[in-house]
């Protein structure tokens, strides 16, 4: 009898508890209302994210403030429109800090991929406005394109001012060599989209978990990361469904969806460690070194990877054109008098 009872302790802990033994679990949202009640430790947050809570009427004092700032900096209306933008994905971020103990994650804009100077430049810009605002640099990770050129301005960045970067839009394992080598703080390497891309473009529609080619891809970054010791950290992001989740219990962190989360805590499969630094050690990895050139042959030789980089390069920039429309649409009311 007593052998049953760690079965039955088992089915009354959720997914969501069971997994946050093995992995740091983030929430992915700008929604930073609907992140309370799963206590993760940090939270992302993207163009796309910040554009869908924009439009939220909770979210509309922050949003209101941010024009204020941006027309009492002055300067053309496209400086205005630039500091109303910085200052919105700050504030967003300052807000959900009050709700996680660990760092946020706030996006450089796309349009600048590539562009290693901007990109540099505005991180530094979110930087200081989080210091302003009297949080430290320790708990901002700022969110780059992992182009070559979005890499060696997170290399510059993390050597140079001290900023961690999150390199996101990751579909390649060059793309996740080259961050390595920069000595970044940590990479999200994506899940999801690297799912569609196989459905769309094969006649596979369907994957369980372990075979999974997003879960595949995280994996041997995983595992190649921790053979050859680099100090980089992983964290999956882009997930549909909790069995790509479950398939990566053990990765260092998880970015997961409020909508995800949810159903993880009403779940109560049990949750095995998948990932690990002893089972990272033991496959059979070659290490490899990459320079520019290298690199762009590399990434280029995954046509899922350029696709799906330039597709969320694209995407994320015309979500940032929406919401600038949405923000010049505001400030002209608000000069207005309206």
């Amino acid at each position: 009898m007593s052998s049953g009872s760690p079965d039955k302790r088992r089915k009354m802990e959720s997914a969501l508890n069971q997994l946050k033994k093995h992995t740091v679990v983030v929430a992915d949202t700008g929604d930073f209302n609907a992140i309370d009640e799963y206590k993760p430790q940090d939270a992302t947050t993207n163009p796309s994210l910040i554009l869908a809570a924009a439009k939220m009427p909770a979210y509309q004092q922050l949003v209101d403030q941010a024009i204020k700032y941006g027309i009492a900096k002055g300067g053309t209306e496209e400086e205005q429109v630039a500091n109303t933008m910085d200052k919105l994905f700050v504030s967003f971020g300052l807000e959900i800090l009050k709700k996680v103990p660990g760092r946020v994650s706030t996006e450089v804009d796309a349009r600048l991929s590539f562009d290693k100077d901007e990109m540099v430049a505005k991180a530094l810009k979110l930087i200081a406005l989080y210091e302003e605002a009297g949080i430290s640099k320790e708990r901002v990770l700022i969110k780059l394109s992992s182009t070559w050129e979005g890499i060696q301005a997170g290399k510059e960045l993390e050597e140079k001012h001290g900023v961690h970067c999150n390199m996101t839009l990751l579909f390649s394992f060059a793309q996740a060599v080259a961050c390595a080598e920069a000595k970044v703080t940590l990479i999200s390497p994506f899940v999801g989209r690297i799912l569609d891309w196989y459905k769309e473009n094969t006649d596979r529609k369907s994957y369980e978990p372990h075979e999974d080619p997003g879960v595949l891809s995280v994996t041997k970054i995983y595992n190649y990361y921790k053979k050859f010791g680099y100090s980089t950290v992983v964290m999956g992001a882009s997930f549909r469904n909790t069995g790509e989740v479950k398939a990566l219990a053990g990765c260092d962190l998880l970015t997961i969806s409020p909508g995800l989360l949810a159903e993880l805590s009403q779940d109560h499969s049990a949750v095995t460690e998948m990932l690990s630094v002893e089972k990272a050690k033991a496959c059979d990895l070659e290490k490899v070194h990459l320079d520019e050139k290298t690199f762009r042959w590399e990434h280029n030789e995954d046509r899922m990877a350029v696709e799906k980089l330039s597709d969320g390069i694209r995407k994320f920039a015309a979500d940032a054109v929406k919401l600038e429309t949405m923000i010049k649409e505001k400030m002209l009311s608000v000069k207005n008098g309206q």
